[in-house]
């Protein structure tokens, strides 16, 4: 294969870049800011654009000590440049997300037009931006899918040097150590375990270590320190080592060893999740396999199998599982089933081979379905409604998916492909930029701080909520003017606190607790708003009372005699005293 054969055209860079937006664009701006950790990353930036401290990142009074600060960083430059930090418009914090899906795609394309040739690029372009997974992603202001791209550039140096296929090593390398720099700054050791891990599973399959010269570590290590420690330096200092203690001990380790968050799991639960996380690329990249095992000799697949698996293992081990865990093993994936279906080894066989294969299909077309009816079915269930947009997106995206298939038994997989990928765009556009964000009961913050801001008209109104506690509502109404109450009765206290400027966000449970505490403060409440809807987080339904302050009517009738009193006494100290005009008479 020559090495024209193995560069992306610049026809096939336009049509991945379109096809990238035609996926992740849809619902920037409509989507309302996604609790939880959406959001939590999007107050953390807000604050420390506010603050200036770009060190010791926080959620309000927390510290945030979960990762170094280069994902915060790049909001704030994203923020800055696009919008601004109080206008709260949540689809500014998320470019960075998007940018880095889009360059993932373009990638994941060209190291499989490096191995496999220019189609086999455009194959694996098309299965990773379509997938479930990277699509979600795109649209969240969190880390995933700007690491995603960071491990990528770092993989991609690194086939390079394993297969010697560059003739300036040392400028390769200076990029492999730099993306490592750069994944230390984002999510510390996480990214740099999938490149430390593809390069131990190939000196232990291939026993050969000469070709790890072309990596200059001698200098690269030191690179790649330079760029987090001044950062880790600078935090130690600030925290006096509460942040190496938070970030390894608790958040790294605790989720090694517990399931952190409720998100326990047993091993096998990624492999279980792929099929969905990974639709509808998750049918051709199981069709795959056979041809895959047979061709692990050669050093392409190699490398893309130790790329994979060893990472795999180790997600699975992890006690606390999210789907997003194993994202980047998904470009490997994509590129071995790219490699595949150009070799025109990723179809049905014959006899138990085909047995299996339809089988998968069948589990494939049952995910269709479930994911083409999820649109309409959630508009039905949340707001009791039917969506003009979700019907049709629903039947579109079925249809492809059901072309798709029949197009399978056929065994013409390339067409398949490009029918899937249709069925994905239409699916995630409609559910993503239609559906999504016009279900009302759905989104409960950016409602309840609409009605908070139309019950006060003062400057900094002060909203207490209990027990609505969503990282979105403190993004939308303001950090530093929410307060999450832990009780009823701190929600009452801090109304009190803020009588002249304050309201309350208080559940049907709490109500009693809430008024009976409000009372003792010699306050009562009147009802703005009531907002009604599903906290998806938690899955809860929910009625919540938006409440603001009024005098009661004993403490109105002190005000009113204390009123009258003063009066009385001014208008005495003003009137002549009856002895003092007699005298004055008597003068006269």
């Amino acid at each position: 294969m020559s090495d024209t054969e193995r560069k992306l055209h610049r026809l096939d860079i336009l049509l991945l870049v379109a096809l990238a937006l035609a996926v992740f664009l849809p619902g920037q701006l409509g989507l309302p800011p996604i609790d939880r950790d959406e959001s939590r990353y999007a107050v953390a930036t807000s604050q420390m654009l506010a603050s200036g401290d770009f060190i010791d990142i926080r959620f309000q009074d927390q510290p945030r000590h979960l990762q170094p600060a280069g994902i915060y960083w790049l909001q704030a430059i994203a923020v800055s440049a696009l919008s601004a930090a109080e206008a709260r418009e949540i689809w500014a914090y998320r470019v960075p997300s998007v940018l880095g899906a889009a360059m993932s795609v373009l990638l994941t394309a060209s190291l499989a037009a490096q191995l496999f040739g220019r189609r086999a690029g455009l194959i694996s372009g098309v299965l990773i931006a379509t997938c479930l997974l990277l699509s979600v992603e795109a649209r969240m202001a969190k880390i995933d899918a700007t690491m995603l791209a960071v491990v990528l550039a770092a993989q991609y140096s690194l086939v390079l040097l394993y297969l010697n296929r560059t003739e300036k090593p040392a400028r390769v390398a200076f990029l492999f150590w730099m993306a490592i720099g750069l994944g230390l700054m984002l999510k510390g050791p996480i990214p740099t375990m999938v490149s430390v891990l593809t390069v131990v599973g190939l000196v232990a399959w291939d026993r050969n270590v000469a070709w790890l010269s072309r990596l200059h570590a001698e200098w690269g290590v030191p690179l790649a320190l330079a760029i987090v420690l001044p950062w880790i330096i600078a935090i130690i200092i600030r925290t006096e080592g509460a942040f190496l203690e938070d970030a390894i001990g608790h958040s790294l380790l605790g989720k090694v060893t517990t399931g952190q968050q409720a998100h326990g799991a047993p091993p096998g639960y990624h492999l279980l999740a792929f099929n969905l996380a990974f639709w509808p690329a998750s049918l051709f990249a199981v069709l795959a396999v056979p041809h895959v095992w047979r061709s692990r000799a050669e050093p392409a697949y190699r490398f893309l199998i130790a790329w994979t698996v060893p990472t795999w293992i180790v997600f699975e081990l992890v006690a606390t599982k999210l789907p997003h865990y194993t994202l980047p093993t998904y470009p490997a994936i994509a590129i071995l089933a790219a490699g595949a279906l150009v070799s025109g080894a990723a179809r049905l066989g014959a006899g138990r081979s085909r047995s299996v294969g339809v089988a998968y299909l069948a589990l494939w077309m049952l995910l269709a379905v479930g994911l083409a009816a999820a649109p309409t079915a959630f508009a039905i269930h949340v707001d009791q409604k039917i969506d003009p947009i979700a019907v049709p997106t629903s039947i579109l995206a079925l249809a492809a998916a059901g072309y798709a298939a029949l197009l399978v038994l056929r065994n013409d997989m390339l067409r398949a492909v490009g029918s899937a990928a249709v069925g994905a765009v239409v699916l995630w556009a409609g559910t993503f930029g239609g559906v999504l964000p016009r279900l009302e009961g759905l989104w409960m913050s950016p409602r309840i701080a609409a009605a908070a801001s139309l019950a006060l008209r003062c400057d900094n109104p002060v909203l207490a909520t209990t027990p609505y506690h969503e990282p979105s509502l403190v993004f939308l109404h303001g950090s530093d003017r929410t307060r999450l109450a832990t009780t009823p009765e701190e929600a009452a206290e801090t109304l009190a606190a803020n009588r002249d400027c304050g309201v309350a966000v208080v559940g049907q449970r709490e109500r009693e607790r809430f008024g009976r505490r409000i009372s003792e403060l010699g306050l009562s409440t009147e009802l703005v708003d009531r907002i009604d809807g599903r906290n998806y987080s938690n899955g809860r339904s929910l009625s919540l009372e938006i409440l603001r302050p009024v005098e009661t009517s004993d403490s109105t009738s002190a005000k009113r005699d204390a009123r009258d009193r003063r009066t009385a006494r001014s208008e005495s100290m003003d009137r002549p005293h009856p002895g003092a005009q007699r005298r004055r008479d008597t003068t006269w």
